[in-house]
């Protein structure tokens, strides 16, 4: 789907992207120089492996639950939840069910 397909419109987030087995799938919701806002949709026990960030990342949770862990420090986090994790600090993160999250990285 074309990001500007998104502009000016009331968006339910967890209708954008569907869960598949086994696997991990995103979309670009938006794509600026200065920034990404990303959707992702995580099956039952599939993650991301330990990595860094040049800058924060903020990510929302959409639906589900996950594990993150942040610089050695596991955060349980449910649909509602906001986690903003700190530039060059070592991060993963594992789906407890079934679990969608949008990540929000703005370039500083």
């Amino acid at each position: 789907m074309k990001t500007n397909k998104l502009f000016a419109k009331a968006i339910a987030l967890a209708d954008l992207l569907s869960y598949q087995d086994d696997a991990v799938v995103s979309q670009e919701v938006l794509k600026k120089s200065t920034g990404t806002i990303t959707l992702f949709a995580f099956d039952k026990g599939q993650g991301l492996s330990e990595h860094t960030a040049p800058f924060d990342a903020t990510v929302y949770i959409v639906d589900g639950k996950a594990r993150i862990t942040i610089a050695g420090k596991p955060l349980m986090v449910k649909k509602g939840d906001l986690v903003i994790m700190p530039a060059n600090k070592p991060h993963s993160l594992k789906a407890v069910g079934k679990f969608k999250m949008m990540l929000i990285m703005i370039r500083a």
